[in-house]
């Protein structure tokens, strides 16, 4: 884990913390509802529960293949458990190891088991950096507003395989000879600024 405190522009005060995360997929979530929970009792903020924001990053296999965030998603809107909502911002790079969507889910979208509590959902091109601003922004001031869930699906993908061992190429060969040849996001939003002027 890890913890920082950041002061803004303004001069407030900002905790942030990192709950360690095991490689069992997914296994953190419950854990990060249970510590916002912790820390909105602490500071007394059980009512509107806005003072603690809990923000939970997945992929797009685990988040629609793993049972846990099913179990987590439910579990959310119950008196006991909720905490104003989360944002889920789904690293979507349309891959699970080696795995293409088609074969490992039966829904076309990943972010589809989000749907069971009616959580708004945001999807997002990742090589568009201000779409992905604007649909953060978007998701903070909703969470803020109605303390509900929201998902932000980002569309991108993996440059390189999911561990050492991994080479994607050997799975996904059309796939990664055109993610060989695409502009990184950066390389991207340089040139379209620049473009701009």
């Amino acid at each position: 884990g890890f913890s920082y405190d950041y002061k803004t522009r303004e001069g407030k005060d900002i905790h942030l913390s990192l709950t360690s995360n095991p490689s069992h997929l997914e296994a953190v979530n419950p854990v990060v509802q249970g510590r916002a929970r912790a820390k909105q009792r602490q500071h007394g903020d059980t009512g509107s529960r806005r003072k603690v924001l809990p923000l939970l990053m997945h992929g797009d296999a685990a988040f629609a293949g793993q049972g846990l965030v099913a179990e987590t998603l439910n579990l959310s809107q119950l008196k006991g458990y909720r905490t104003g909502g989360t944002i889920h911002i789904i690293i979507n790079n349309q891959i699970g190891f080696t795995t293409s969507p088609e074969d490992a889910r039966s829904t076309t979208y990943a972010t589809d088991v989000a749907k069971m509590i009616e959580a708004p959902i945001f999807h997002v091109n990742g090589d568009d950096a201000e779409a992905v601003i604007h649909a953060m922004d978007l998701a903070l001031r909703f969470r803020q507003e109605f303390g509900r869930d929201i998902v932000i699906d980002m569309l991108c993908y993996r440059k390189h395989g999911h561990n050492e061992s991994d080479e994607p190429a050997f799975t996904q060969p059309l796939m990664y000879r055109k993610i060989k040849q695409h502009p990184t996001p950066r390389k991207g939003y340089a040139k379209k600024l620049m473009a701009e002027g």
